[in-house]
């Protein structure tokens, strides 16, 4: 019989520090073979991300985008991600799409947070006030339980809101300042346009990126790759695709050697010196959606 597991009933025996666990035992397997595909009625999407490992399993994972949903009262994005499993390919689970990306995408930073921000960081700053900050901000609670967490959002009144919903959040009216006076900065804006600038960090930091998933988006400028040290999860899904670095690369304003790893070499995942700027690109990727899947779906059973 098929697993069905939506959101609340999914979240109940989740683990942050767990996840990451995980998602770092997946990379010892094989690489995972992945590929998208879209599908369009106009501005109508559906997105199909799947990714197979050896020894783990398939994950497909499903959403439909509307834009038009939000003014009949309909949320615009819906989904669902199916589990197959290894042995056989049998469907074992069909997940909650909300519940996967919330604890993917969050998870997947935590992972590279713990292994390279100062294990004493006590300032925390998330730029970006939408449902991807507020899960940052419950990630990182969870590596970081003394931290004190600010948040600077464009528009303040949307910062305003996650303080008011979140105890201890504080929220930030100066960008520069809070970037320079943070030890973790952990970014999820919709920006074309770099926000964070280098010139604004400071030596030992730890800089984590996560909005920009198009090639036109950017939330870094040049300067603060240059001063980085650079790691992604993947290099299959951040360097040719993913403004962030793609358009730097192809400026020549760094180099492909000037990215040091990504997760299927974690061991080079490493702070070499406490002065160090670390800074991590997030890019997301079907094969981080069936870890997490995989391990939801052990902790629903246990």
């Amino acid at each position: 019989m098929t697993t069905i597991i939506n959101f609340a009933d999914g979240e109940k025996n989740l683990d942050w520090l767990g996840l990451t666990d995980a998602i770092a035992a997946g990379h010892q397997r094989p690489k995972a073979e992945i590929s998208d595909s879209f599908l369009y009625r106009g501005k109508d999407t559906l997105l199909q991300r799947q990714a197979w490992i050896d020894g783990l399993g398939i994950a497909v994972k499903s959403a439909t985008v509307f834009p038009d949903n939000p003014s009949r009262d309909v949320p615009m994005i819906h989904g669902a991600v199916t589990l197959f499993d290894d042995a056989h390919g049998i469907l074992a689970a069909l997940l909650d799409f909300h519940l996967v990306t919330k604890w993917k995408t969050a998870g997947d930073s935590l992972l590279a947070a713990r292994r390279l921000a100062r294990p004493d960081s006590s300032k925390i700053l998330i730029v970006g006030a939408g449902t991807v900050g507020r899960n940052l901000h419950a990630a990182y609670s969870a590596a970081f339980p003394n931290a004190q967490f600010t948040v600077w959002n464009r528009t303040q009144a949307n910062a305003e809101k996650m303080a008011a919903e979140i105890d201890g959040l504080t929220v930030e009216t100066d960008l520069e300042t809070a970037v320079g006076e943070a030890d973790i900065v952990t970014s999820a804006t919709m920006s074309t346009e770099p926000t964070l600038r280098g010139d604004w960090l400071q030596p030992g930091q730890h800089i984590d990126l996560i909005g920009a998933y198009r090639p036109d988006m950017r939330e870094i400028d040049d300067v603060a790759l240059q001063r980085a040290q650079i790691f992604v999860d993947s290099f299959d899904t951040t360097l040719d695709h993913i403004g962030e670095l793609k358009i730097p690369l192809g400026d020549g304003v760094i180099t492909r050697a000037d990215v040091l790893a990504d997760y299927y070499k974690l061991d080079a995942f490493q702070r070499y010196a406490n002065d160090d700027i670390t800074l991590f690109k997030n890019g997301g990727g079907a094969h981080l959606d069936l870890m997490t899947s995989s391990y939801i779906l052990d902790q629903f059973q246990k």
